[in-house]
């Protein structure tokens, strides 16, 4: 009889990912501290127009003729003569003030507008000023990255409009290495690699995410052509480029300093088939997609998942069984008549710890009723 196994969602993650780059020559000077300006100070000129931006729903965020309308509406209110002077290219409509250039002339009408449900907001349309002070971190000329005009992203002068706070950044990498540097802005992790040997910390799947280093002692160690070398501690470095302490007079300075970031350690061995093997109709034979595993020590995991992709009309005409080396058999998907979707597009959990992990193991798919074909598209192992 084959084992129970449960069958799991697919869910897709999308994650910024930051690439290490090498810096250019020569290499360029860091920007030199600017003063913050005192929040009275700006803007120093009366304010004599207002940025509104309506709803999205809202007739006054396509029609200028309603926004006009609205505008004498709100003149009205305040007892101010504005004027709806022209469309921006967002969208907002830009509004003349007229004589109404006191601060509580000013105020009277960004109040009306903002009584408004209609109005998403509405703001000053004055000179912005840089208010962000460049990073004392020692570090800091080292790190071209931010500011260096041709390669570099130009944080410092979104700095003034946003660091991050609020947002968790998963660093899906080698793990964290402990840094005071880091330390405040890192939340928990976890390791997804299931062997003991791989992880190097003496357990499989846990919530340590402790870098225990990439190292190789010797040439070879990890498959033909791999080269001996020190550990490079990438996951720390990434999450240090993210979210390194800023403005501590020590180390590195992080793009988004108020962000969190959350480590985690993958390296768990893939295996994967992307033949196209038919599934013939309403047939006693089944469709066998192999995949051959090595390198992989010792036992399956008890949480073996099989990621599976199949384009077949009626999927519930499917049985889907998962065959290991030994020819034991893992069922992750048993017939259903009642359901009528198409394709199979799902991860399954097996414990399969009590099979050896290496050799060739099967992916056998049938079909037990009439009318509906289809073949399978990709299938593999994560162990």
């Amino acid at each position: 009889m084959a084992e129970g196994a449960t069958l799991l969602g697919v869910t897709t993650a999308s994650a910024t990912a930051f690439a290490a780059q090498a810096a250019p020559s020569p290499k360029p000077a860091a920007p030199a501290p600017q003063a913050t300006a005192p929040a009275a100070a700006v803007p120093s000129a009366p304010v004599e127009k207002v940025i509104v931006t309506y709803g999205a729903r809202t007739a006054e965020a396509t029609s200028s003729t309603a926004a006009k309308g609205d505008t004498a509406e709100k003149a009205a209110q305040a007892g101010e003569a504005l004027s709806c002077e022209r469309r921006l290219a967002g969208g907002p409509a830009l509004v003349d003030l007229g004589a109404a250039t006191t601060e509580q002339d000013v105020a009277k009408v960004m109040a009306a507008f903002r009584a408004d449900p209609a109005v998403a907001s509405v703001e000053a349309d004055v000179r912005a000023y840089p208010m962000a002070v460049a990073p004392d971190d020692t570090d800091y000329a080292e790190q071209w990255d931010p500011f260096e005009p041709t390669g570099g992203v130009n944080v410092p002068g979104a700095w003034d409009r946003a660091t991050g706070s609020g947002v968790t950044v998963a660093v899906v990498d080698t793990g964290y290495a402990a840094r005071t540097d880091l330390a405040a802005n890192t939340v928990a992790g976890y390791d997804f690699i299931s062997s003991s040997t791989d992880a190097r910390d003496g357990g499989g799947r846990d919530g340590n995410p402790k870098d225990e280093g990439d190292w190789n002692a010797t040439g070879g160690e990890c498959g033909a052509g791999s080269r001996a070398s020190d550990s490079s501690w990438h996951g720390t470095r990434v999450a240090g480029a993210i979210g390194a302490v800023t403005h501590n007079a020590k180390g590195a300075a992080g793009i988004a300093d108020a962000a969190k970031t959350v480590d985690a350690v993958l390296g768990d061995a893939a295996f994967t088939d992307s033949a196209d093997v038919t599934i013939v109709d309403n047939a006693t034979a089944t469709a066998t997609s192999p995949v051959a595993v090595t390198g992989v020590t010792g036992d399956a995991p008890a949480t073996l998942k099989a990621n599976v992709d199949i384009k077949h009309t009626w999927r519930g005409d499917l049985v889907i069984d998962l065959v290991a080396p030994d020819g034991t058999a893992h069922r992750p998907k048993n017939s259903d008549s009642g359901d009528s979707a198409d394709n199979v597009l799902a991860t399954s959990t097996a414990n399969a710890s009590s099979e050896v992990a290496n050799g060739t193991w099967k992916l056998q798919v049938r079909d037990i009723a009439s009318g509906d074909t289809g073949y399978t598209n990709s299938w593999g192992l994560t162990f």
